[in-house]
């Protein structure tokens, strides 16, 4: 009897103990983490200028390319000519290149949208930059700046990683990941590179 009292009595702790957890937030559950090969959903999110971007307005795709960078990263800065490069060249061979920043501006004061909208004006981006407010990031489990993650026509994850093998110098790149990766696709190939190591700034999220 008394074993099944003091049973009881641990079981209604552990449960309380759960319910508090959850109600302050003490842990969540944790979030599906897109695999390679894993078909991405959907999303939609709001560029620096306030228009509403879907993955999908691009329905016709023959792959894509998804960037995670930021204003405030040094080495997201030191990619920015090779981004701007890559989102002039892809678009037109039906690869849409979608641009997020993941950081909360309060954390990181260079990300606020302002801030996203002056660089993006005084470098002529020509392509959707996209606020990740919903934290999309997560879902791919990108971690740092600036971080790539490509899908097939079919929004299957085929690669993830970085965009080339030398973060300083653009000159001196040997291998450009994201292109290979891009052209198999478009040569409806699978890529045989899947993932590469990201150097970057750790993610300051939301």
């Amino acid at each position: 009897m008394m074993k099944q009292v003091v049973l009881s009595v641990i079981g209604l702790i552990v449960a309380s103990a759960g319910a508090l957890g959850g109600y302050l937030g003490w842990w969540e559950s944790p979030q599906n983490v897109y695999e390679l090969g894993d078909v991405v959903d959907d999303f939609t999110l709001t560029d620096i200028y306030g228009n509403s971007v879907a993955l999908t307005d691009h329905g016709e795709a023959l792959g894509w390319a998804i960037i995670f960078t930021c204003n405030s990263c040094p080495y997201s800065l030191l990619y920015e000519d090779r981004i701007i490069d890559l989102a002039a060249k892809y678009p037109k061979k039906g690869v849409p290149v979608l641009i997020l920043n993941p950081n909360n501006p309060e954390v990181k004061p260079g990300d606020q949208v302002q801030k996203l909208m002056e660089r993006a004006d005084s470098l002529e981006f020509d392509f959707p930059y996209l606020i990740d407010d919903r934290q999309i990031h997560k879902r791919f489990g990108a971690e740092k700046t600036p971080a790539v993650y490509v899908l097939d026509r079919e929004r299957t994850l085929r690669y993830r990683g970085a965009i080339d093998d030398n973060v300083h110098n653009a000159e001196g790149v040997k291998e450009k990941y994201l292109e290979q990766v891009l052209e198999e696709l478009l040569n409806e190939q699978i890529p045989e590179l899947r993932e590469t190591r990201v150097i970057g700034c750790t993610i300051k999220a939301r």
